[in-house]
């Protein structure tokens, strides 16, 4: 791992300086995607970045909101002082509030699978997502809805988030202190994790959680890492015309062995031939999400590296046509809760419609003008006044 203290002033904008709008922009183009792969079988599928690399939109989800919290929370945390009991109030009330999203997200998008099957007369979608276990074992289901251990389909990233954040105040001590050593920890953690098939618990189903805390951990400590550096006016890793050209053609690769079958099948064999002659762990060579194995994990670290190193790239987040993704990147939390529970009810609606174009383009493009309209709504709605 690079130096972590190496400084790149040009490309880092100091605590002090605006807000840099490439967060807010990634975040709300993450958004966009994860909302239309949480349509499947819709034919803007294929214009979202799963089809050009090994990562996804969420990948790039959990990396930025590590990166947010790093910038919001680390300087509470990085002297020992009272700011830290200061600190602690603040993630821990955020934790509620994503607590209580999660269940009004949850709750809501069973009203829409109902709804659907109330007023389409489809019921397929209530025994998908998991959520055929509220049917076939109600009083568990629902304790296991409350502690989090039973999750929906497609609602199930906030719980990864909320358990993430939840520790950070200790990742946060840390990573002031010693950056690097929590590096090489959140990796260790990550390899036991997918050598062993570590999870958290599901109840009442069996197995683990989809979105693995101990395993996406490496992704939302990398951002966080990267924020706080970002906090203190640098780079986590600085900027290499080497690294540079690495990572631009792993990504080049990534997206022609996604996109061309023939280089699709030597990838695989490649990693079965180094898994078999050097006896490495399943999770260095494998495609797997929920353990987020390495094949996923190093394109999205590139993708977020290669991205963050050109100018240019600000610039263009900066520019009046980004402003729409910038603005749902701001109210990345009800945006998402409303995309999750919509995914839901459009996904009933296509058992019914089936893949049509126009049919696609009207249920895509009605649920993203209503995540951008409550966006807008959050952002410039006339605020009430303090009660003193």
């Amino acid at each position: 791992m690079p130096d972590a203290t190496t400084p790149a002033p040009t490309l880092v904008a100091r605590a002090t300086s605006t807000r840099d709008p490439r967060l807010d922009v990634f975040r709300g183009l993450c958004l966009v995607m994860i909302f239309i792969n949480h349509v499947p079988g819709n034919v803007y599928e294929n214009l979202t970045s799963r089809n050009f690399g090994f990562s996804d939109a969420a990948e790039g989800f959990v990396l930025m909101s590590g990166i947010a919290a790093g910038l919001a929370y680390s300087a509470d945390f990085r002297d020992r002082s009272l700011r830290l009991w200061t600190g602690l109030a603040r993630v821990w009330r955020r934790v509620w509030t994503l607590y209580l999203v999660h269940i009004t997200t949850t709750l809501a998008a069973l009203a829409a699978a109902s709804a659907v099957a109330l007023w389409l007369n489809d019921s397929e979608i209530l025994f998908e997502n998991q959520m055929k276990w509220v049917w076939m074992d109600p009083l568990r289901t629902f304790v296991g809805l409350t502690l989090l251990t039973h999750q929906f389909g497609y609602i199930n990233i906030l719980p990864l988030y909320l358990v993430l954040l939840a520790a950070s105040p200790l990742l946060l001590f840390a990573a002031w202190r010693r950056p690097l050593l929590l590096m090489g920890a959140s990796v260790l953690l990550w390899l036991c994790a997918g050598i062993f098939h570590l999870s958290l618990p599901n109840f009442p189903s069996k197995g683990g959680w989809f979105f693995n805390p101990l395993t996406w951990q490496v992704i939302f400590v990398t951002g966080l890492l990267t924020g706080v550096a970002l906090r203190d006016g640098r780079r986590f890793v600085p900027v290499r015309r080497w690294l540079q050209i690495a990572t631009g053609l792993f990504l080049l690769y990534a997206a022609v062995s996604v996109q061309v079958p023939a280089v699709s099948k030597m990838t695989g064999y490649t990693l079965w031939l180094a898994k078999e002659t050097f006896h490495l762990p399943w999770n260095l060579t494998a495609f797997d999400k929920t353990f987020v194995t390495a094949p996923r994990l190093l394109h999205i670290l590139a993708l977020a590296y290669f991205l963050s190193t050109f100018p240019a790239i600000r610039r263009a987040c900066a520019h009046r046509l980004a402003a729409p993704f910038e603005l749902l990147g701001r109210q990345a939390l009800p945006v998402f809760a409303l995309g999750s529970v919509l995914c839901i009810g459009l996904q009933g609606i296509k058992h019914v419609t089936g893949q049509d174009l126009l049919t696609d383009t009207a249920l895509i493009g009605g649920g993203l003008a209503a995540q951008f309209a409550l966006a807008a709504a959050r952002q410039y709605w006339p605020k009430p006044p303090k009660v003193s």
